[in-house]
């Protein structure tokens, strides 16, 4: 063989090589671009996913503030009115004492015996305990139905919440 030949030979083996190598090239760089390609849709499918569970984890946070002050305000708004309907009790309570002392006062001042006076004063100290008590009763039993009736909607709201966190998510 001549050396013409064998220098063609060779430059035929190095462009074969060359194209080989080019080749294999363009194939990592096509393979490394799909990688790449799928690595940004996963992450922009990870991104849309997570974006969405903290909008619903918000406006589940909005609604959950929002019912909470609601049911704050109701029951304020109960404990008020309650409160007031005692104030009413109390004060028709004290009105209604002070005209049976004025009554008993009365009594003494027109007997004529001290027997009249002690009866009257006995009279007026067993009828105001009666009274003391069974006001005192009412006030009780007032302010127990005030306070349940006050508690139900933060109650209403705790329970629901509860129930909300105790639930699997679906």
């Amino acid at each position: 063989m001549t050396q013409k030949a064998k220098g063609a030979s060779t430059a035929k083996q190095a462009g074969d090589a060359f194209a080989k190598g080019q080749k294999t090239m363009e194939q990592a760089v096509k393979a490394s671009t799909e990688g790449y390609e799928q690595a940004v849709e996963m992450t922009k499918g990870h991104v849309e996913k997570t974006s969405a569970a903290v909008m619903r984890g918000y406006d589940d946070y909005a609604a959950f503030s929002k019912n909470s002050v609601s049911a704050f305000v109701e029951a304020g708004n109960i404990w008020s009115k309650g409160f007031e309907d005692m104030g009413k009790m109390f004060f028709e309570f004290a009105q209604a004492s002070s005209q049976q002392s004025v009554d008993a006062a009365k009594t003494v001042m027109s007997a004529k015996t001290i027997t009249d006076v002690v009866d009257a004063q006995s009279a007026f100290a067993k009828s105001s305990f009666d009274k003391i008590v069974s006001e005192s009763t009412k006030m009780s039993e007032l302010t127990m139905s005030i306070s349940n009736e006050a508690a139900a909607p933060v109650q209403a709201q705790l329970n629901e919440v509860a129930a909300k966190f105790v639930s699997p998510t679906a």
